[in-house]
């Protein structure tokens, strides 16, 4: 290969790991000016409310496909929630297993008669049904059509102009659906928001409530509680802080109903539904100049159980970055747009470069600079810059989301927890970060050859629902 060529490789690989690193590292110093804001407005948070009371009613919908195992105790979480006036809908979207008799045994469910107006296309649904001790829970029993089509067919029987969606294996804290409609109090112009999501491996929960936080044995599980921190909180909370926010978090997010709706709800047939619909509403309402909020709430959690296995974990990341693709495909219109502002000028363009196409410039920077290297056409000095912006900073961008963590939540206040986090920190960066991206490079090619997509099971096992933290 041409000296000329492997120069300007080498230069353009060292130039994209810098800018992917220092532009993740970035997003960790806007989320630190946003936390000390929301520190302050902390302070009040245990004054009597002024609104209290006065909370705007929020339907919560919970699509299910094959949850028996957490079903049971994620709906108990959620009817113990501390909000004046909620409703809980489950959408049991053709389960194979036995999540609907789970529901009926454990709520005490009853054929209900209902008629609801058809805003959205679904599914056909086979019959709903309520409980007879939680009047505020009833449970749709449809036709499989996916997670987009059980999402329309909740916001067709919802009641509330707010609705939350939560994922079917997901734990609520009492507060958090106060903490993440907030943002609707304050601005009127907020249509959506979005709550922190954590790893609930390890941590326990009786009777719907988490009674102690812990860190999974598992070690698949123990990288994603770095990883989650990582690109959950601080990643999503920097973008929100520039306005720029594109994802909003299936398993915990609230919308406006009228606005999703007129936006034609979530779309069929993509594995991305949360992040597609956030972008399809930047583009309508920017191409409208229609004032408009998306927020990142840090405060309410949203603990949801992590793969503990190689297949299932791998299987999950294949997902998403097909769900990337097809989001990011079907709004090309927001980016660069005339009126497109942060998120189509920032947002939209640094998901492209470091999210989508990601995977491949990565992979093919390391394996160029490797075989380079062990070909002798580029210098020690040239390798070991490369890992040091490859790896060197990766090490200090998941050490930055520490060290945010531990000053503004401090979830895991135990000597022994931080120790072993700090050395998840190190150990991540050595394996499962490149693996990741391999898997992400799979879901990028399966999206570019159209392979079929669908709901895609993940194994439960309800361990930290049991009293046993595993």
């Amino acid at each position: 290969m041409n000296h000329t060529v492997i120069e300007f490789v080498t230069w353009f690989v060292l130039c994209y790991f810098i800018a992917l690193n220092g532009g993740y590292l970035l997003l960790n110093l806007m989320s630190l000016k946003a936390l000390r804001r929301s520190a302050q407005e902390a302070f009040f948070d245990d004054l009597p409310r002024a609104y209290s009371g006065l909370e705007p009613p929020v339907s919560i919908l919970v699509p299910a496909y094959n949850e028996e195992a957490t079903i049971a105790a994620s709906v108990r979480s959620m009817l113990q929630l501390t909000y004046s006036e909620f409703e809980v809908i489950v959408i049991n979207d053709g389960s194979r297993d036995g999540t609907l008799d789970v529901l009926k045994r454990e709520f005490a469910l009853l054929p209900f008669p209902e008629a609801y107006r058809r805003k959205l296309p679904t599914k056909d649904t086979r019959g709903i049904y309520r409980s007879t001790t939680h009047p505020n829970l009833r449970v749709i029993d449809k036709v499989n059509g996916g997670k987009a089509d059980s999402l329309n067919a909740g916001i067709n029987a919802s009641r509330y102009p707010l609705y939350c969606g939560v994922d079917a294996d997901s734990i609520l804290q009492r507060d958090s659906l106060v903490k993440v409609t907030e943002p609707f109090l304050r601005d009127p112009t907020v249509v959506a928001t979005g709550g922190t999501v954590r790893v609930a491996n390890g941590c326990v929960v009786e009777g719907g409530f988490l009674t102690r936080i812990g860190l999974p044995k598992n070690i698949w599980a123990m990288f994603q509680v770095v990883e989650y921190l990582r690109a959950f909180l601080f990643g999503r909370l920097g973008w929100s802080a520039m306005d720029a926010m594109l994802i909003i978090s299936g398993a915990f997010g609230v919308f406006r109903k009228d606005v999703v709706i007129e936006a034609g709800g979530y779309r069929v047939g993509t594995i991305g539904e949360d992040m597609e619909l956030v972008a399809r509403m930047h583009r309508m309402l920017r191409a409208r100049r229609q004032p408009y909020r998306v927020e990142f709430v840090p405060n309410p959690v949203c603990w949801t159980e992590a793969p503990e296995d190689f297949k299932t974990l791998k299987n999950q990341r294949i997902r998403w970055q097909r769900g990337l693709s097809e989001s990011l495909n079907a709004n090309w219109g927001l980016m660069f747009s005339r009126n497109g502002g942060p998120p189509g000028w920032l947002a939209f363009p640094f998901m492209v470069a470091f999210e989508w196409l990601g995977p491949v410039l990565e992979l093919g920077g390391y394996i160029f600079m490797i075989a380079a290297f062990m070909a002798g056409a580029i210098s020690w000095s040239a390798f070991g810059s490369f890992l040091f912006v490859a790896i060197g900073l990766g090490v200090l961008l998941s050490a930055s989301g520490l060290l945010l963590e531990e000053m503004s939540f401090h979830m895991y206040p135990k000597g022994r927890q931080l120790l072993m986090l700090g050395l998840l920190v190190l150990a991540e960066n050595f394996g499962y970060r490149q693996l990741n991206t391999a898997w992400r490079l799979i879901g990028l090619y399966r999206w570019a050859v159209q392979k079929e997509s669908s709901w895609g099971a993940m194994k439960r096992k309800g361990s930290w629902q049991s009293g046993q933290a595993k």
